[in-house]
């Protein structure tokens, strides 16, 4: 590839640089593509990677929630749980993914991305299959536990992969695709479904089986077939990687390097905004946590038999679906508003969450339509996954702050389900009362958020659309982090 003299080709093919620069030196030259083949790539792309994306997330979000339909099938009955101990089963999976989030942050670095959180999910369908053999609230709990060491890499693992195929204005409505929280739905019939099994084994049992079983079948292919980055795609043509990778460098964020940098990873310990998004990760969970763990049985305790509670679960999800998709797809044509937008994506709950509390527990109409627009928290969520994307560059940087990040989401989902407490049944006035006040924190921390991009913004001048030269590609692949380089400008 004849490269521009101001890049220094020896300098290019070390270790230090992005590895998506070394194969655009060692690449030939392309043409660039017309816009109509432009949108052709992508649309090739999209058609492939974001089903991948979206099967993996949701599998694995099946696995974790089959647990609140379990409940309501005799699990806790049947394993003997008392108290509040329903309620830690809830809080294990988060202790797990605290505990395996910084081990599995180093190895999904390291090792191809993709081939780790494939493995990953082999881990996690594993631990599903034995959630059908636990008896009692020993064997439940470090099941649970593994779950999570398992399922920590999720989020960081596929928002990386994400940041690295598309450019930051493509990011936010592919998370709210791929995060879409199917799961819910897929869960709600599957349990309905089960709920009509006549044998020996309990209904619960028969859920954990069929799930772990799909999800195990799934990872095995995923292991085999899905790439990292545009340079590891096999269904990719080597000029199709080329242009994949020159669009992506747009972002100046990187797309691959193995080498583990510690002065990125101290950055991003020092970096205000890893702390102020890690604080709103929090905030946002805790209802997650609560509700995901709770929700068949709020629904139950309404009067629904457990049948009908499993199918009234489903619209939960598409809530949340239509949520993460709505706010995200305003966040992204609405140029540097993605802050703006969160702020009204929060209000939306709070309402769902004034709803439940303030409607007479007998108006079951009114209060299934509060339970539903709590479940619009998602959008909020979503959308701050891809401001940590737009706004972190330099890839063991972002590595280290999808994991701050993640810890935040267990930290807030190991909360949420001790907001829930048994004695409160059925109102739960406390986990509503909980829901409430971290709404309105997320609302200041992403204030605070916006105010502290936009202030670094002011000493940068706002970037044009131009295309790109081959130097200026090299440039932005030297994987710097956006303190260093002179030119980042951040998404607000």
């Amino acid at each position: 590839m004849d490269v521009e003299q101001s890049v220094d080709e020896k300098n290019v093919l070390s270790q230090h640089v992005d590895k998506a620069a070394k194969f655009l030196v060692e690449a030939d030259a392309y043409p660039p593509l017309s816009p109509e083949a432009e949108r052709k790539l992508l649309r090739k792309v999209d058609w492939i990677m974001i089903p991948m994306l979206f099967i993996t997330a949701t599998l694995g979000a099946v696995d974790k929630v089959a647990l609140g339909t379990a409940a309501i099938y005799g699990l806790r009955t049947d394993t003997h749980l008392v108290g509040q101990q329903y309620s830690w089963l809830g809080s294990i999976l988060s202790l797990g993914a605290l505990t395996g989030m910084f081990p599995s942050s180093y190895l999904i670095h390291r090792l191809p991305s993709a081939k780790y959180l494939c493995a990953c999910s082999v881990g996690w369908s594993t631990m599903a299959l034995l959630m059908a053999s636990c008896t009692n609230w020993s064997s439940l709990m470090a099941v649970r536990f593994f779950m999570g060491c398992f399922e920590a890499i999720i989020v960081p693992g596929i928002s990386l992969i994400i940041a690295s195929w598309y450019r930051k204005s493509e990011q936010p409505p592919r998370n709210a695709l791929v995060f879409a929280a199917a799961s819910s739905v897929i869960n709600g019939f599957l349990s309905w479904a089960v709920g009509h099994i006549d044998a020996q084994l309990a209904i619960w049992q028969y859920l954990f089986l069929i799930v772990g079983s799909v999800t195990f079948t799934w990872s095995l292919f995923v292991l085999w077939y899905m790439p990292a980055t545009p340079m590891d795609a096999k269904f990719l043509t080597e000029e199709e990687k080329y242009h994949m990778i020159r669009r992506v460098a747009e972002n100046k964020t990187g797309i691959s390097n193995k080498e583990w940098k510690w002065y990125q990873v101290k950055e991003a310990f020092i970096d205000p905004k890893t702390w102020i998004i890690f604080f709103f990760n929090i905030a946002i969970n805790i209802p997650n946590g609560g509700l995901t763990t709770f929700n068949g049985i709020i629904i139950a305790n309404l009067g629904f038999t457990s049948v009908n509670a499993s199918l009234l679960s489903m619209p939960t999800g598409v809530m949340s679906t239509l949520s993460a998709f709505i706010f995200s797809y305003i966040g992204a044509k609405w140029h540097n508003r993605r802050c703006l937008v969160t702020v009204a994506a929060c209000i939306v709950p709070i309402i769902g969450t004034a709803v439940v509390y303030a409607v007479d527990r007998g108006n079951v109409a009114g209060q299934m339509v509060g339970i539903y627009l709590l479940y619009t928290y998602f959008g909020p969520y979503v959308v701050g996954i891809g401001l940590a994307q737009a706004n972190t560059a330099g890839n063991t940087k972002k590595t280290v702050v999808f994991a701050i990040l993640y810890i935040g989401y267990a930290v807030g989902n190991l909360i949420g389900p001790q907001t829930f407490r048994a004695n409160q049944a059925p109102a739960y006035t406390g986990g509503v009362i909980a829901m409430i006040v971290c709404y309105c924190v997320c609302i200041v921390l992403v204030c605070l958020y916006w105010a502290l991009c936009a202030w670094k913004n002011k000493s940068v001048a706002p970037a044009g659309e131009r295309r790109m030269s081959a130097a200026e590609v090299m440039d932005d692949l030297m994987d710097q982090t956006d303190f260093e380089q002179e030119g980042f400008r951040y998404t607000t």
